[in-house]
């Protein structure tokens, strides 16, 4: 037994692949706001983040675990049609001592898609949030995997073994990386920011592959905090959906159908597919493996892609 496999907890070793649903918004909100949520899901956005880290001063974390907790249960006991399709998450304090392991207790429960897990540094951390959340869901009798883990990698250690990270827990889902300007990310690497994003590119790309090669589903990057500049947004969401991502957070509701937009395929590009599968399958019942479609060479490599994505788009 290799030395991965014997360091996973025996409930891990017998967990499910959770099927993780692709979010192409995750729209912070914070804690101590939960009356902004309706506003989120007004905007469009397909989760909302409560945040009871960076966004809660000292003084307010307790008052803002129990809105939070709250807002879960009432989004919970919602019916389908009232609470929308928004999947509401939490950002956690970092798991340093027993107050973090209550924070994790209050709010795992039925409501909860998943846990935003911040400073995140090496694979010690993720285990030891997988164990705590093992736990948690057979407190609160959930099946086990129910909860989705997102790393935040906001140190360098961390983003430097990303893919060990993306590897440490079979929950881990939505992992990318942040590249806000003048946030931890910038202060451990110590880039300079620019809204054309070219100093983090190569770090954006590098971590995306360790997310792919390691199997953590439906990656997401961000953030642009120019609240005003939505075209600013817009090209750097564009940027992040040409290297691969799936999405993005985003930290104002001004953001969310720009992002949303981005990270849909538009008509054209769904007929495409559909006319791309057509002359692949036409061209195979005639012998012929490819086929130049619209000037290109194709065969059932593209076919197979534009599958995945009518699939993933409903149509």
């Amino acid at each position: 037994m290799s030395s991965k496999e014997s360091s996973k907890n025996p409930v891990e070793a017998d967990m499910g692949v959770v099927d993780r649903p692709p979010l192409r918004s995750l729209l912070f909100v914070p804690g101590t706001r939960t009356d902004w949520l309706p506003k989120a899901r007004a905007a469009g956005a397909d989760a909302a983040i409560l945040d009871l880290e960076d966004a809660v001063p000292t003084a307010d974390k307790l008052a803002a675990r129990a809105q939070v907790a709250d807002a879960l249960e009432r989004a919970a006991a919602m019916p389908a049609e009232q609470a929308g399709r928004m999947a509401l998450f939490v950002r956690v304090n970092p798991l340093d001592d027993w107050a973090g392991a209550e924070e994790l207790r209050a709010v795992v429960q039925a409501g909860l898609a998943g846990i935003v897990l911040p400073k995140v540094r090496s694979v010690q951390d993720v285990q030891l949030a997988d164990r705590l959340l093992v736990w948690c869901e057979q407190e609160q009798g959930l099946p086990p995997g129910r909860v989705a883990l997102v790393p935040l990698l906001e140190t360098a250690r961390g983003l430097r073994e990303a893919y060990d990270i993306a590897r440490a827990a079979a929950r881990i889902a939505y992992m990318g990386a942040l590249s806000a300007p003048g946030g931890d990310v910038e202060r451990a690497v110590g880039y300079r920011w620019s809204p054309e994003g070219t100093e983090t590119v190569a770090l954006r790309s590098r971590v995306l592959l360790d997310a792919r090669a390691a199997g953590a589903p439906c990656p997401v990057s961000g953030l642009w905090t120019r609240v005003g500049d939505l075209p600013g947004l817009r090209a750097f969401a564009e940027q992040n959906r040409s290297l691969g991502y799936e999405g993005m957070m985003a930290i104002h509701p001004s953001h969310v159908p720009v992002i949303n937009e981005v990270f849909s395929p538009s008509s054209a590009e769904l007929a495409r597919c559909t006319e791309l599968i057509a002359a692949v399958e036409s061209a195979q019942r005639e012998g012929t493996g490819a086929v130049t479609f619209q000037g290109e060479m194709v065969d059932e490599a593209m076919a197979r892609t534009a599958r995945i994505v009518l699939e993933r788009h409903g149509a």
